[in-house]
């Protein structure tokens, strides 16, 4: 169940991986997904210093806004830096469920 103030969440990820997910119907994770079995988001306080830390110097990157609503019991509210809760959806991410992919520059 998602949090009341937190409906919408952020993932950045490199546009063609977007593409290939559009093209399957669902977003399975980049590399670090994969690696850590949940697909990272983060809410819209968090997006910045994730963008910052995980993404500067990178190029053709995409924004994607998600309904953690449409996505029910996957979502899990995790601890991650410095102890703030982060969205992790565990399982596919249908891209249904993406309201919004806008360009991202770090």
């Amino acid at each position: 169940m998602t949090e009341a103030l937190d409906r919408y969440a952020y993932k950045l990820l490199d546009a063609a991986e977007w593409r290939k997910a559009l093209a399957e119907g669902a977003f399975l994770g980049s590399e670090v997904d994969l690696a850590d079995g949940y697909i990272h988001l983060s809410t819209a306080a968090q997006r910045d210093e994730t963008a910052r830390k995980h993404f500067a110097g990178r190029t053709g990157l995409v924004c994607l806004t998600v309904d953690l609503e449409a996505l029910g019991d996957a979502v899990v509210w995790e601890p991650s830096r410095g102890g703030a809760l982060f969205p992790h959806i565990y399982g596919a991410m249908p891209t249904t469920a993406v309201v919004e992919a806008v360009p991202f520059e770090c």
